[in-house]
This record gives structure tokens, C-alpha cells and sequence, in this order.
């Protein structure tokens, strides 16, 4: 068992509750009283997810806006994180980064647990949120007929990656220290059929919502905005980290907030995802996968 698939179909048999929802989504959703509250964790290991080097508050602050991205994924209004840390150096850095995403994003700390050890340090953060509306959006919902839109854009982190890099002088901060929706994936939630957020890529998430509703998703590639030059866009529509918000919803629906339609949901073809008019033949090179 060495992909995150097989592990995830192995644990499908264990989280039975239905709050996991069949681990086919984003976030756990927990009806508790007159509550619903939205769960999620996301981990960052060293030389993966951040570079040797970087500045270990944009790594606090990056740990930070991704778990939040997944609540707003959910319409989900942050209620307060958790942190797993590993010590290590430039401790103090991280905690301004981290204290810096708290305040900009109005989320509490509300306690977790700290480790020492060898080899590549990881963090982790629980987040968790309330609903504000029910039924709590889910990857699962889409239908024919519906709409594909994204709100938000990608291509901004892969810019910003190669900026660090030394590859480019665009704007760092999309990629470094990027910044979750939560306003707009409260607006959007009562209107959407399905949505996520694009973590992985744009069109690995889009398969992935398609699979997940049982659907296929036919993607237009030119109607997708981008933060990057034209010639990089087929690079843009396969790059992670931009959490953008990719929903489907009724064509007719009134959408609160700016988003842009990039496709159409269709019965199921020959793949979960068709791009240009052209079935693709599988996830892989569609993103980023483990």
C-alpha cells in the first residue's frame, strides 16, 4: 500500500460514521446539538510541501490558510485550529506566521501538541468551523445540466513558486502566503449543487468532484482565469496550491459572489473528464498526487 488512494479505500471501511462522509470529501461534517460543525486536518512535511530555506512564517501562514480553505469549501465559518508541531529551528518565526494568519482570518488557537525528533519535521493543523448553511455542501452533488465554475483563479501559486525559485520576478505571496475564501464559500453555499477547493489542480479536483457525483464534467480550458502567462496555461490548469473554489450550480442560479463559468456537467461519458472536447484517459498528469 504505497498511494494515498489505496490508504483512503482501506480507511473507507473503518470511518463508518456518517459524519466521515465516506471520506469522499473535503472535511467531516458533525452534527452535535443545534450545531453542525465542519472538521478538517492537512499536514505539510519539510521538502514537500515547503522549501529548505523558506521562511518558516509563510509556512505557518500557508498550514494556516489551507485548512481554512477546506472550510470554506463547506460554508464553513471558522469556530477555531488546533496545531501538531515539530520543534526545530526558526520556532519563533513560525509562531509570528502563525499568529499573523490567526488575526488576519479572526481564528483562535485553541491548543494541540508539540514533538522533537529527527528527520523531516511536520505540522498539522485541525480546523474547525460551523456551518452556516445545511445541507453543508459536498464534492458529491453535481448533476447534468448543472454548470462549472470556478471562483477565484489558478496558475498564481505555480508564478509565485517559481518566483522563489529563482525562476521569475511575479508576486510570491499566492504561493507562500495564499488566502482561502471564506466569504465567498459562505455566499456560494446555499446555491451549489457540489464544491471544493482546488488544492491539488484544477482539473485532478474537477475529476475528482466528477467521480465523486457520479457524473462527467466537461471543462472549457480557454474560459478558465489565470494568474499566469498564456503560454502556461495548460501548466496553470495542472498546478496546485492556488485554493480557488470550484463549484456546479444550476445555470439559472443568481450567483452572490464573482465566479466564472468554466464548463458544464454532462451524464457520464467515457471518463469523469473531458476537456476541449477531448475524454481524458486518467487522473494522472492531471495534479498533484502523493
Amino acid at each position: 500500500m504505497n498511494s494515498e488512494l489505496a490508504l483512503i479505500q482501506s480507511l473507507r471501511a473503518i470511518a463508518t460514521h456518517p459524519a466521515a462522509r465516506g471520506l469522499a470529501d473535503d472535511a467531516a461534517v458533525l452534527e452535535l446539538g443545534g450545531e453542525t460543525l465542519v472538521l478538517t486536518k492537512d499536514m505539510m512535511v519539510e521538502d514537500t510541501h515547503w522549501l529548505p530555506g523558506q521562511s518558516m512564517a509563510d509556512v505557518a501562514w500557508k498550514l494556516v490558510a489551507a485548512n481554512l480553505s477546506d472550510l470554506a469549501a463547506k460554508g464553513a465559518e471558522p469556530v477555531g485550529v488546533l496545531l501538531g508541531y515539530s520543534l526545530g529551528a526558526d520556532d519563533d518565526a513560525f509562531l509570528d506566521g502563525l499568529q499573523a494568519a490567526l488575526e488576519a482570518f479572526d481564528v483562535p488557537l485553541l491548543g494541540g501538541d508539540t514533538v522533537s525528533g529527527g528527520g523531516a519535521r511536520t505540522f498539522s493543523l485541525t480546523a474547525i468551523g460551523r456551518a452556516t448553511h445545511t445541507p453543508v455542501p459536498s464534492r458529491t452533488g453535481a448533476k447534468p445540466g448543472d454548470g462549472v465554475y470556478l471562483c477565484g483563479s489558478v496558475g498564481g501559486a505555480m508564478m509565485g513558486f517559481e518566483a522563489l525559485t529563482g525562476r521569475g520576478d511575479a508576486d510570491q505571496n499566492p504561493f507562500t502566503r495564499p488566502t482561502p475564501l471564506l466569504a465567498e464559500g459562505c455566499a456560494l453555499a446555499p446555491h451549489v449543487s457540489a464544491m471544493m477547493d482546488v488544492s491539488d489542480g484544477l482539473l485532478l479536483d474537477a475529476w475528482r468532484m466528477a467521480e465523486a457525483s457520479g457524473v462527467s464534467l466537461a471543462i472549457e480550458g480557454m474560459q478558465v482565469p489565470i494568474c499566469a502567462p498564456e503560454d502556461r496555461r495548460a501548466d496553470a490548469l495542472r498546478w496546485g496550491d492556488d485554493y480557488a473554489l470550484l463549484f456546479t450550480a444550476p445555470t439559472t442560479a443568481a450567483l452572490p459572489t464573482a465566479a466564472t463559468r468554466i464548463g458544464s456537467v454532462v451524464a457520464v461519458g467515457q471518463a469523469p473528464l473531458q476537456l476541449d472536447g477531448e475524454w481524458l484517459s486518467g487522473p494522472e498528469g492531471l495534479g498533484y498526487q502523493h
